[in-house]
């Protein structure tokens, strides 16, 4: 039975395992969908090395961008957006990455939008914000990024936030693990009282289904969205660039 799975370190709160272990059984097709749950990306070649029964990844957090350099090649999107959260691997051992997240996404978000929705603000720098980043420009939105430290390409950092700062940003998406399962309680800090029912709220988290932020947004009257559909898009995405079948 070949083996595919989800590279990543502390995600065994993640859906991706489930997700395409019910997809397997449905279609009946004969692969195993595990995690490779991995203390450090160092790790990573040995992994690879001693399993050659591995045919696919996904990638997660924290490694989407410290995987690229182990890899043989990078599609021309993916390089573009500078985060992998995709690996083939062929039966020579060669690794490609790519990067369906952005597809995901765009497909996820594309029917929530209305013509106010003009700018948006990127909570987090990680490598799944560079995804969105990119689908972003590609629907003519601009953006900014907020961290909770002033670096280069930041526009804000959590801090200076405030009321004005919030309605000029009709959307905000969280590409932080900030509220992810089991820490449900914690949300980014940004003034939610400022939010109203023309913003929209975007979190790349699925477990819990309703995080912190999108609660919050919710009782300010926001439009909501969690990341479960995009998981689901980028996930197809990646099967077909698998083409295992």
């Amino acid at each position: 039975m070949r083996r595919l799975g989800l590279l990543g370190k502390n995600i065994e709160y993640s859906f991706s395992r489930g997700y395409f272990t019910k997809k397997f059984t449905a279609e009946n097709l004969a692969f195993r969908y595990e995690n490779f749950d991995l203390e450090s990306i160092s790790q990573f070649p040995e992994l690879i090395k001693s399993n050659p029964d591995i045919v696919a990844m996904n990638v997660t957090i924290p490694y989407k961008e410290q995987v690229m350099p182990y890899l043989d090649e990078i599609d021309a999107e993916a390089t573009k957006i500078g985060a992998v959260n995709t690996i083939s691997i062929s039966e020579n051992g060669h690794l490609k990455g790519y990067n369906t997240d952005y597809h995901g996404f765009k497909t996820a978000i594309s029917p929530l939008l209305k013509p106010h929705h003009k700018n948006a603000l990127i909570l987090g720098t990680g490598g799944a914000s560079k995804a969105i980043a990119h689908a972003l420009k590609t629907m003519h939105i601009a953006f900014d990024y907020v961290s909770r430290t002033k670096k280069q390409g930041v526009a804000y950092t959590y801090d200076q936030l405030d009321d004005l700062i919030i309605e000029r940003y009709q959307i905000i998406i969280n590409c932080t693990p900030i509220g992810t399962f089991p820490k449900i309680e914690a949300c980014p800090d940004i003034p939610y009282q400022a939010l109203n029912a023309e913003h929209l709220l975007f979190d790349l988290i699925y477990n819990p289904s309703e995080t912190e932020f999108l609660r919050l947004g919710k009782a300010q009257g926001a439009t909501t969205c969690n990341g479960y559909a995009m998981l689901e898009y980028q996930a197809e995405k990646a099967w077909e660039i698998w083409a295992l079948v």
